[in-house]
């Protein structure tokens, strides 16, 4: 007979929001396939736990999950977490999960803590209807390229971000969306915690001179109807800036062309046109 695979929330930074389902759970499974065993080692320790573990996190998770997925097969009950919250939710877990639905073994949920959940319930912004993105491309190009897409979503949009680039992500929300209203989250639960709102620019302003560190989770209001559109760069300026991100030409013209909606021809054309200025200003 198979085994069950519970998903199991743990806490996000305070130890106490653990359900008491969970701890049961963790006690009783065979196996604890942990995003990182040192981290989840502490919280077992808390507790008095001392179910074996194993890895699983995201650079092993492809050849990891058929290992685990044979050892359900075999009738074993494997508990799966991630360092903090929901496994899966930006988190490994969705390679095993689906194997084993695809295979007929029993996935239960044990529900619990979870960051976004987490700024949502206390962000102010409306929540009945939200859009998770997770973390937008680490470079700006791309990265602007994302809001693109979003920035007539009426929803409220909700994103994890590294604390260093939380400040780029912001000069570059403000671009594309608009001063809108945004909440961000850090340190959820912690010790540190910190949640801070007001419009784009104020929160900017905030950001001034501050290091930020620690995890954190960002709100944006979504467009509201009738919100105007913010107005573009110029398409010089616009190529200027992104080739001085180091792209190509090539590159530049097939992010703008999409942005844009005009065809790479004619962006790589401007393009040309904008290096021979920059030579002849020389």
């Amino acid at each position: 007979m198979a085994g069950v695979l519970y998903v199991v929330a743990t806490p996000i930074g305070n130890l106490e929001d653990i359900t008491l389902r969970a701890l049961r759970v963790l006690k009783e499974v065979d196996l604890i396939a942990a995003e990182d065993t040192r981290h989840t080692r502490k919280l077992l320790a808390h507790y008095g736990i001392t179910t074996p573990l194993t890895s699983y996190y995201d650079q092993i998770e492809a050849r990891k999950a058929p290992v685990l997925l044979a050892e359900l097969q075999a009738g074993k009950a494997i508990a799966l977490v991630s360092d903090a919250g929901t496994p899966g939710v930006a988190d490994p877990g969705y390679r095993l999960v689906k194997g084993a639905v695809a295979a007929g073994i029993p996935v239960v949920p044990i529900p619990g803590p979870s960051a976004l959940l987490a700024l949502l319930s206390i962000g102010g912004l409306p929540v009945d209807r939200f859009v998770f993105e997770g973390f937008l491309p680490a470079k700006s190009s791309r990265r602007q390229k994302a809001l693109q897409r979003l920035r007539h979503e009426e929803r409220t949009l909700v994103f994890f971000e590294a604390p260093h680039r939380l400040a780029a992500m912001l000069a570059d929300l403000q671009r594309i969306c608009g001063d809108r209203q945004v909440v961000v989250g850090r340190e959820l639960t912690k010790m540190f915690e910190e949640v801070v709102r007001g419009t784009v620019s104020e929160v900017r302003a905030w950001l001034q001179d501050r290091e930020v560190k620690g995890e954190v989770v960002l709100l944006v209001a979504g467009r509201e109807a009738g919100e105007a559109d913010v107005e573009e760069l110029p398409l010089a300026d616009e190529i200027q800036q992104l080739t001085a991100e180091g792209l190509s030409l090539k590159e530049v013209a097939h992010i703008v062309s999409e942005r844009r909606g005009i065809s790479k021809r004619d962006v790589y054309a401007a393009g040309i046109g904008v290096k021979h200025g920059e030579a002849a200003g020389r």
